[in-house]
């Protein structure tokens, strides 16, 4: 018996499919001489840090640095029974040997190397590494399995990149939150991410608007520009001038160029182009991608490469004709595609790029949820475009002299649509249309000729404004996340810029469950605390260098040329080096949550705030305090709002409609009064003000 381990449970059927194993377990499913389970995802994780000690326990400045001598490893909350059932498939006296067919890629490693590890499995290991579900792609994949000894280096450089996260993220964090007194969570991808959102928002804040001006000449139906001009008086100046002299014609320069097919899909640039076109979010987008891979339509979605591996050539060609006729924006459309530009196997790392799969021939489309629908023609067209033939026009530059000034009318006219085409096809389709792009406006210029001479044109001045950089959106954050730091990384390195493919989503994500962003329409903002926590944490923590200087180091131990020891003793001393260099607590208090005041306090007149459980006063000294699930409200079926809060502190009593009568069972409106007496507790009375009860 052959043990396969997949990463997902929809991955291990797909497996079980396409290898005919077909008799469900408990857990796994059996048959052909193979057991197949799975792994949850991340079924074992590092340890928290209580387990490292009782000191750990909670947050104290005085415990820190926090690290492991041996480091411990946990079940992830609610896998127990899984790994349970993986651990008993292992040690079975019929299992010869064990598969490895989680994700091929350094977590993929990471993942079930964790579960054979604590499972204490000693059995021959081999490697399932393939980038595509369909049946014909797994099948290829068991007959060229790997030696799981191959990828023993690509395990440690998973585990130290684990270690690492996990030493800086809980000393930062800990660190830094309790300096300030509030939960901040510090990690080396998120922490640049949030620095990249305070730079953009403090550079559209501290932006000033300048005018500046253009003089305009009409000519025979186009139109002649000027520079930009910095002063409204000198652009009257020119204009007047313009109006008493002729304009000439003093040169023509036509450009023939060229503009290339888009690149195929990767996970960043799919999700930039859903986000563009649908709003979708960076995780809207991976979820989507995910579910059409698990039901076999599309291929592995979470890869950093725009090409295909060499021998793709044919699959490649037979799914473009199937799309051709399978999406109906491509009705009455002929196309020849190039398949050579999309091949190139040394741009593949552990997967190819984002295309269909033949599955869609027997697939109806309209079943599928929009959503998925979406996403799947997204990358349908997207491939189709990448195989079409380029877009080609022809530039046209005229320059005109007039008055001693110069100015510049611009054409274009298009030669051959070429990708183009298809493009506008799908988006002609699209219920709502996404925003023009600048490069679609095409001008027809008049056929000038040098030495052309035109009696005094009409002239006009133009105003405008420079503008400020536009805020950053999930489509252009996730392309400075993907690009962010490259100068500085080998560019072998698995990952480069801020994160991976996979994790950017969530990184993103973070950051607003946090607090420290938020969504405004497509846009995000940091927010206060967001401008606060990059203000108080060193260059070290909020620069992409560090992710940079990682992943080079990380990429020589992937190929067994750097000592993972070495690496984690370095990130060690630097999570020391961190610590000590604040050797005092702050009483900085920036991150205090702004308290709404909602009345004056009636015993010592200091501002009445709410809190979570209460209304209560700001002066520590004193004790007066209005608890919102005070038994004479609770009794009476009335929720405790800031609104009764806020009328008994300003007269004593506050209109309540509804209250519940114990005695009856009925409800009455009534007005409760505050009768407070200065003890512990306030007291409350309620007034009726109807003789007659409402039922």
């Amino acid at each position: 018996m052959k043990l396969i381990i997949a990463e997902k449970p929809s991955v291990a059927a797909a497996i079980a499919a396409a290898l005919g194993v077909t008799e469900k377990k408990n857990g796994y499913i059996e048959g052909n001489g193979y057991l197949i389970s799975w792994c949850i995802g991340h079924l074992i994780k590092l340890s928290e840090a209580a387990v490292y000690g009782e000191q750990y326990r909670k947050w104290s400045y005085d415990a820190l640095p926090i690290l492991p001598e041996k480091w411990q490893y946990s079940v992830s909350k609610g896998k127990e029974k899984q790994l349970s059932v993986l651990k008993e498939l292992m040690h079975r006296t019929d299992v010869s040997k064990v598969i490895n067919a989680c994700d091929a890629g350094r977590e993929g490693e990471l993942i079930f190397r964790f579960v054979y590890e604590m499972a204490g499995c000693t059995k021959p290991m081999k490697r399932l590494w393939i980038s595509s579900m369909e049946d014909a792609a797994i099948r290829e994949g068991f007959a060229a399995l790997k030696d799981g000894a191959d990828y023993e280096a690509l395990y440690a450089s998973a585990l130290c990149r684990a270690k690492a996260d996990w030493l800086i993220g809980i000393n930062a964090t800990r660190l830094f939150s309790c300096l300030y007194h509030h939960t901040l969570n510090v990690g080396r991808v998120q922490t640049p991410t949030l620095k990249m959102l305070v730079d953009r928002d403090a550079a559209i804040t501290g932006f000033r608007k300048e005018p500046y001006y253009h003089v305009c000449l009409s000519l025979d139906s186009a139109e002649a520009i000027s520079g930009k001009v910095k002063e409204n008086a000198e652009a009257e100046k020119i204009k007047e001038a313009c109006e008493k002299s002729q304009a000439v014609c003093t040169s023509i320069t036509r450009e023939k160029k060229t503009l290339a097919p888009p690149k195929l899909f990767d996970l960043t640039t799919l999700q930039q182009e859903a986000n563009k076109i649908y709003g979708y979010t960076a995780k809207q987008t991976l979820d989507l991608a995910q579910a059409l891979y698990e039901k076999r339509l599309l291929t592995y979605p979470r890869t950093d490469s725009n090409f295909l591996t060499n021998d793709m050539g044919k699959t490649a060609e037979k799914i473009v004709m199937l799309l051709c006729g399978k999406l109906p924006f491509m009705q009455g459309e002929a196309l020849t595609p190039d398949i050579s530009r999309l091949l190139n196997s040394k741009k593949v790392s552990d997967h190819h790029a984002i295309i269909p799969t033949m599955e869609l021939a027997k697939t109806d489309t309209d079943t599928l949820p929009s959503s998925e629908k979406n996403i799947l023609f997204l990358v349908a067209v997207r491939l189709l475009m990448a195989a079409a033939s380029p877009h080609i026009y022809e530039a046209v530059t005229a320059v005109f002299s007039c008055a001693g000034y110069e100015f510049t009318a611009k054409g274009k006219t298009v030669l051959s649509e070429g990708w183009k085409r298809l493009e506008k096809r799908f988006r002609a389709s699209l219920k709502k249309k996404p925003d023009a792009e600048d490069d679609e406006v095409v001008l027809e210029l008049t056929d000038f000729s040098e030495g052309q001479r035109f009696d005094p044109p009409p002239v006009k001045v133009t105003e405008h404004e420079t503008k400020p950089p536009k805020p950053h959106t999930e489509a252009t954050l996730l392309s400075a996340m993907e690009h962010t730091g490259n100068e500085d990384t080998d560019e072998d390195a698995e990952r480069r810029g801020l994160g991976t493919p996979a994790t950017r989503a969530a990184v993103i994500e973070k950051l607003v469950a946090s607090g420290f962003v938020q969504r405004k329409g497509k846009q995000l903002v940091p927010t206060k605390n967001g401008y606060n926590l990059i203000a108080v944490l060193p260059e070290t923590l909020t620069s992409p260098k560090l992710t940079s200087e990682w992943e080079n180091a990380l990429l020589q131990i992937a190929k067994g040329k750097a000592d993972p020891g070495e690496f984690l003793s370095g990130i060690e001393d630097m999570t020391i080096t961190l610590i000590k260099a604040y050797p005092f607590l702050s009483d900085d208090d920036r991150f205090r949550e702004e308290r709404k005041v909602i009345g004056k306090c009636p015993r010592c007149g200091a501002d009445v705030c709410e809190g979570k459980k209460n209304y209560h006063c700001t002066d520590k000294n004193c004790g007066f305090s209005m608890w919102k699930n005070d038994r004479f409200f609770l009794e009476r079926k009335v929720v405790f709002s800031e609104k009764i809060a806020a009328d008994l502190l300003k007269s004593g009593k506050s209109k309540v409609k509804k209250l519940y009568s114990p005695k009856t069972g009925k409800t009455y409106d009534g007005t409760v009064l505050l009768a407070d007496t200065g003890g512990k507790y306030v007291n409350y009375k309620v007034t009726i003000e109807r003789d007659k009860e409402l039922s």
